[in-house]
C-alpha cells in the first residue's frame, strides 16, 4: 500500500452551477402546470378548456419566473456593486487600516501574524487585486463575476417552459384523458428528481421518489379541489 497522500481530487459544484437553477426551474414548471391541469380536469372533461388552462399556466408562470428572477438578481447585483464601491473608497482613503484588516482576517484563519502581514502586504500592492481580495473576504463576492440578471431571467423562462410543457403536450396531440399527461408527468418528475441528485448527497432513486411524491400530492389535491368545485356547479 502506498504511503503517498492523495494529491488530486475533484469536488462537485456545491453551488449547483447551471444545473441547479435549470433543473429546479423545470421542476417548478412541471409541478405547477401538472397540478393546474389536474385541477381543471377535475372540474371539467372539456379538453379544449384543459389545454387552454395549461397554455395559460405555462405562459403566466414562465413570464412570472423570468420577471421575478430578473428583479431579484438585478437587485442582488446592485447591492453587491454598491458595497464594492464602499470598499473601494475605504481602500483609497484608509489603505493602512484596510491592510491591517486584511492581515487580521488571515490571522483569524490561523496564519502566523508575521506571515499574514507579508501576504496582506503583497496582495495589496495591486489596487485591483486588493479590492478583489477584500470583496471576497468581507462580502463573499468577486467584482468581475457578479451574476447576470438577463441570463438568469432567460434561463428561468426556458427551464420553466420546458417543465410546464410536458403535462400539456399530450393534450396538444389529442389526449382526452388525464391519465396520459399524468403518466408523462410522473416519469418526468422522477427523472428530474434523479437528476437533482447530481448536486446533492442523496441517491438518485431517493431524490426521484421524493420529487414524484411531491408532484403527485400537489396534483391530487388540486384535482380533488377542481372535482369538488365542478360538482358544486360553481
Amino acid at each position: 500500500m502506498s504511503g503517498r497522500a492523495e494529491i488530486h481530487h475533484e469536488h462537485r459544484d456545491v453551488n449547483g452551477g447551471w444545473l441547479r437553477p435549470s433543473v429546479f426551474g423545470a421542476m417548478d414548471g412541471l409541478v405547477s402546470n401538472f397540478a393546474l391541469i389536474a385541477g381543471v380536469a377535475g372540474g371539467t372533461s372539456n379538453t379544449k378548456v384543459i389545454g387552454l388552462a395549461g397554455i395559460a399556466g405555462l405562459a403566466a408562470g414562465a413570464f412570472s419566473m423570468a420577471g421575478g428572477e430578473y428583479v431579484s438578481v438585478a437587485s442582488q447585483k446592485e447591492l453587491a456593486q454598491a458595497e464594492i464601491q464602499v470598499e473601494a473608497r475605504e481602500l483609497a482613503r484608509h489603505p493602512e487600516a484596510e491592510l491591517d484588516e486584511l492581515t487580521q482576517s488571515f490571522t483569524d484563519q490561523g496564519v502566523e501574524p508575521a506571515l499574514a502581514a507579508e501576504v496582506a502586504r503583497q496582495l495589496s500592492r495591486d489596487p485591483r487585486q486588493a479590492l478583489e481580495v477584500h470583496a471576497r473576504n468581507e462580502l463573499g463576492v468577486e467584482p468581475g463575476k457578479l451574476p447576470s440578471p438577463v441570463l438568469a431571467a432567460v434561463s428561468s423562462f426556458l427551464s420553466f417552459s420546458v417543465g410546464a410543457a410536458l403535462p400539456l403536450l399530450p393534450y396538444v396531440f389529442g389526449a382526452v384523458s388525464l391519465w396520459v399527461p399524468a403518466v408523462v408527468s410522473c416519469v418526468a418528475l422522477f427523472t428530474a428528481g434523479a437528476v437533482v441528485s447530481a448536486v446533492t448527497a442523496r441517491s438518485w432513486w431517493y431524490s426521484g421518489l421524493r420529487q414524484l411524491v411531491v408532484g403527485v400530492v400537489a396534483a391530487g389535491l388540486t384535482f380533488g379541489l377542481g372535482n369538488l368545485i365542478g360538482a358544486s356547479g360553481l
